[in-house]
Parts: structure tokens; sequence; C-alpha cells
């Protein structure tokens, strides 16, 4: 994706409390060493060159790993450069519970999957759809709610986010 566009990721990324980071494939592993905390859980991420396998992230967690995990690593398979959001895909794998219920969750993001707008980004969804996919959720920013008064982080979702952009 264009430098633009990325650029205008990260600054919306900024604007949300996000932080972010960039690793290639040869630094993934030590990038995603840095920026997880134990105990980490994750499903296997879907693109060529990196795997979960070399890092402190449990990649087969059992349930009661999965309610003890601090940081959930899971693929984003989009990013929409307008919000600052990533669309994070229902697998079979369990992605979603790994992205959604731990205190931090840190999205793996390939460059080429950042998209300007909502334009773009329903534009893919349609061929993802016919593919067989059901499910997805466009997540932005730390779950927060002020239901109830003051803003509370983390009611619905984790406090922290942290997304990596594989940058080739």
């Amino acid at each position: 994706m264009s430098t633009k566009t990325v650029g205008a990721f990260e600054a919306a990324l900024d604007r949300l409390d996000v932080d972010w980071t960039h690793a290639t494939r040869s630094d993934f592993a030590s990038t995603i060493a840095a920026v997880v905390e134990s105990p980490a859980v994750g499903v296997e991420l879907p693109f060529e060159g990196v795997s979960l396998a070399e890092t402190p992230v449990d990649v087969d967690p059992t349930p009661a790993r999965l309610e003890g995990a601090r940081t959930g690593v899971t693929a984003a398979r989009m990013g929409i450069a307008d919000y600052g959001s990533v669309v994070l895909e229902s697998t079979p794998e369990g992605g979603e519970p790994v992205g959604l219920y731990a205190e931090r969750h840190v999205a793996v993001l390939r460059r080429e999957d950042v998209v300007p707008g909502m334009r773009e980004a329903f534009a893919r969804f349609g061929p993802w759809l016919r593919e067989g996919r059901d499910s997805a959720v466009i997540a932005t920013g730390p779950s927060a709610t002020a239901d109830m008064g003051g803003l509370v982080k983390g009611a619905h979702g984790p406090k922290e986010v942290h997304v990596v952009i594989l940058d080739e």
C-alpha cells in the first residue's frame, strides 16, 4: 500500500492511543517478543515467512491459558486507514476470543492490506464473503464504554491494542 495510506493509518492509530510497530520477516520474532506481555496466547498467522513458533506466544492455548493470558496475538485481515481500524476474521482456530479476551491485543497486519477507507474495505468484503467467510469484527482502538458513568477501558474487549505492520 502507498506510504501515504500507511501514514494515515499510523496517524489514526496514534489518535486512538494505539501503539504500532513495523516489522520485516527477519525481525518478526524479536518484534513480537518485544510487544507481548506474558503469558501470551495466539493463533498461527496466515502470512508467508512469519510464525509465532519462535516467539513466547502459546499457539495452542487451552481455555484456562486463554483466560489467564495477558496478551492475545492474531492476524488482521485488513487495516482501514481513515479510522485506525483492524478487521479481525472469525477463524476455526479461534482468532476472535484470542484477540478480544486478553487485556492486550497484538494485531499483525501486512502493509499491503491497509486500505484508505470504508469504501475500499467494503469492496474487499464482497469477494471475501462469497468465499464462505461469514463473520468479522472491525475493531477500532481499545475497548471502552461510558454506559454507566466515566469511561472504562476493557469492558468488552482488550484494554490495550498494538498493531504490528509487516513491511514485506
